[in-house]
C-alpha cells in the first residue's frame, strides 16, 4: 500500500511538472508554425494570384517588369530574397475583475405515522425524543473572489529576414534571425511568420502586425544571464515541490 502511495504521489507531481519541464534550463518552447491551421489553410493552392510571365521580353530594356531592372519591383517575392521586418510593440493591457456569491438551504423530514411504528419507537426513547422530524439539515455557503491584471510591453527592432518558402498560395514564409555581442553578452533576434505579398511596402519593409503566426523572441546568452538564471536544481526543485 506504501509502494502504491508513492507510485500516486510521483505520477501525480510528473503531471504537474510536465507545463514546467518545457523551458527548464531554456526558454518557453513556441507552438511549432507547421502544426497551425494557418498553415494548414495556406497549404490549399487556391486561385493562382500570378501570371504567367511574357515571353521574349528584352532584358537589359530599362522600361522591363523584371525585378533585377532599374524600374522593376524590388519587394521580395521569391525564395531566398531578403526584405525588412519591423517590430515596434508598445501594449499595455489592465484588467479588473470582482466575483460574490452566496447560497442558503434548509431541508427537514419528519415520520409522523409510518404503520405505528414511530409511535412504538417513542416508548423506547429518552424523554423528549420523537421522530416527528427524524432528519434536518441546514446549509450555507458563501464566495468571494477579487483578481487584477496590468501588464506593458515595449518593444523596437529591425531585423532582415529571408524567404524560406512560397507555398501554393502565394504566400511566403519567413525566417529572420540575429545576434549583438557585446563584451561577454550576446544578444538574439529571432522572427518568423507568413506574410503576402502585397502586404510589403515599395520599401521591401513589412511591419510585424501584418505577419501572421508571427513568432518573435528577443533574448540572450552569457555572463549576465548564466548569473540571473537559477540553477537547475533550484528549477527542478520550484517544479516538483507542491509547497
Amino acid at each position: 500500500m506504501l509502494r502504491l502511495s508513492k507510485s500516486v504521489l510521483l505520477a501525480v507531481l510528473a503531471v504537474s511538472a510536465c507545463g514546467r519541464l518545457d523551458h527548464l534550463g531554456k526558454p518557453p518552447s513556441f507552438t511549432p508554425n507547421e502544426d497551425s491551421p494557418e498553415h494548414v489553410a495556406m497549404l490549399w493552392p487556391g486561385l493562382p494570384l500570378h501570371t504567367q510571365p511574357q515571353r521574349n521580353v528584352d532584358r537589359s530594356s530599362l522600361w522591363s517588369g523584371e525585378q533585377h531592372s532599374l524600374l522593376g519591383d524590388q519587394r521580395a517575392i521569391k525564395k531566398g530574397d531578403i526584405l525588412t521586418v519591423a517590430i515596434e510593440l508598445d501594449e499595455k493591457a489592465e484588467f479588473s475583475n470582482d466575483t460574490e456569491r452566496s447560497r442558503s438551504a434548509s431541508e427537514s423530514l419528519g415520520i409522523v405515522g409510518l404503520f405505528g411504528l414511530p409511535q412504538r419507537a417513542a416508548e423506547h426513547l429518552p424523554e423528549g425524543a420523537s421522530l416527528a422530524d427524524a432528519v434536518e439539515i441546514d446549509s450555507a455557503s458563501a464566495s468571494t473572489g477579487e483578481g487584477s491584471v496590468k501588464r506593458k510591453e515595449k518593444l523596437t527592432l529591425r531585423v532582415a529576414a529571408t524567404v524560406i518558402d512560397v507555398l501554393p498560395n502565394g504566400v511566403l514564409s519567413i525566417s529572420g534571425s540575429q545576434e549583438l555581442r557585446v563584451n561577454f553578452e550576446l544578444r538574439e533576434l529571432l522572427v518568423t511568420g507568413y506574410v503576402r505579398p502585397q502586404d510589403i511596402s515599395r520599401k521591401n519593409e513589412i511591419t510585424y502586425d501584418k505577419i501572421a503566426s508571427a513568432r518573435v523572441s528577443y533574448g540572450g546568452r552569457g555572463q549576465i544571464t548564466d548569473v540571473q538564471q537559477p540553477r537547475y536544481g533550484q528549477q527542478i526543485l520550484d517544479t516538483v515541490l507542491p509547497y
